[in-house]
């Protein structure tokens, strides 16, 4: 017989980032993954938070209480809604009453200094700022790490100038993750090897 372990993907991200990557060293650490949806992991003097059933830090919190925006949950305005590669779509969408908008034309629109494009990516931008604010709050956090596919779009001063400038804990770091591609296979086998 063989030992199996399983772990969330974005856990297993939080990990290899808290071992090798952006966060190590931090003894408290909040990781966001921004993909096509929003994940992440929370490490605490040492381990992985859990939850009890499993399921800390899925980042799926509300952002709104008025049902702006309907979730891939079936609920309304939580912050994957708002801080995704989807959300970033349904931003554009919604400020320019275009529905055959892409991530793609927003982003490309942006490199060439398109003034509403760069509106666009700034107000979802803003609402991932609003999500990170509660974070830092709740966990007083060393620092929080950004990754994913979306999270290099995120302007990373930026974003840490106007959290600290609106949380009641103590200053926190936002950083790009460092762990790479491979972080959800490397943070599975340093978990499994510990």
């Amino acid at each position: 017989t063989k030992k199996v372990y399983l772990e969330n993907d974005a856990n297993a991200a939080a990990w290899a980032e808290y071992k090798i990557g952006a966060s190590r060293g931090s003894s408290v650490s909040v990781m966001l993954t921004l993909g096509t949806g929003v994940g992440g992991g929370i490490i605490i003097n040492d381990k992985l938070l859990k939850g009890k059933s499993g399921a800390a830090g899925e980042m799926h919190f509300k952002m709104y209480p008025d049902k702006r925006r309907k979730c891939t949950c079936g609920s309304w305005d939580c912050f994957e809604i708002y801080a995704s590669g989807t959300a970033l779509k349904l931003t554009a969408e919604e400020m320019l009453n275009d529905k055959n908008i892409t991530t793609y034309d927003i982003i490309e629109g942006v490199k060439q200094s398109n003034k509403k494009m760069t509106e666009i990516l700034n107000k979802w931008q803003d609402d991932i700022i609003i999500g990170i604010k509660g974070l830092a709050n709740i966990f007083d956090p060393d620092c929080i790490v950004l990754s994913g596919s979306m999270a290099q779009f995120v302007d990373i001063k930026k974003v840490e100038y106007e959290v600290n400038s609106d949380i009641v804990t103590t200053p926190t770091s936002i950083r790009h993750a460092t762990a790479g591609n491979y972080a959800g296979m490397i943070g599975i086998s340093l978990l499994a090897l510990s």
